[in-house]
């Protein structure tokens, strides 16, 4: 068996946990999430405590029910902490500027790009040249910041674009005469 299966997911004070069938409800301060369980993998709930175990004995149920055990958990970390990603706009005159819904975004192009933010996630500019990028679904907030990176990835000479606050640019030589 996976042992990432066999973790149990704690639940936490605060979130209510209902399965119906192979459906998991999860709601808790920072909203509600559902997630389908895959046929392969059985989900019990004892004393605030999900436990995960393959149906059957092949490898791959194994390997899913570690990979439901991952997305579960991070459907109750969702719902009671949230997700969030930091992203830094690096550039002379690259700025952000969030309004509503919408996320301005100035990346040296001859014209201004504009993201429209899908629902469940909130994008906040603390500074011009900062985002942040918050929700409680973890692959939404993910996706989101991977396409305003997008726009502009980080360029290996001057290390200029839109980067992940951790993240770490490769920078190279220029060329010389």
């Amino acid at each position: 068996m996976s042992r990432v299966a066999k973790q149990p997911v704690v639940i936490p004070k605060g979130v209510e946990i209902k399965l119906e069938g192979q459906q998991l409800h999860a709601k808790g301060a920072k909203g509600q999430l559902a997630l389908a369980v895959h046929p392969a993998v059985e989900v019990a709930v004892e004393d605030n405590v999900l436990s995960f175990k393959a149906r059957g004995g092949s490898k791959g149920d194994r390997a899913m029910a570690g990979t439901m055990r991952a997305l579960v958990n991070n459907v109750v970390v969702g719902v009671s902490e949230g997700f969030e990603k930091k992203l830094e706009l690096v550039g002379v005159g690259y700025r952000a500027q969030a309004q509503g819904s919408r996320l301005n975004l100035t990346l040296g192009f001859s014209h201004p790009v504009v993201y429209e933010v899908p629902d469940g996630v909130t994008v906040e500019t603390p500074t011009q040249t900062e985002i942040l990028v918050k929700g409680s679904d973890r692959q939404k907030v993910g996706q989101v910041s991977a396409e305003i990176r997008a726009y502009r990835p980080p360029e290996p000479y001057k290390g200029k674009g839109v980067r992940y606050a951790d993240e770490q640019i490769v920078r190279k030589e220029a060329k010389k005469k």
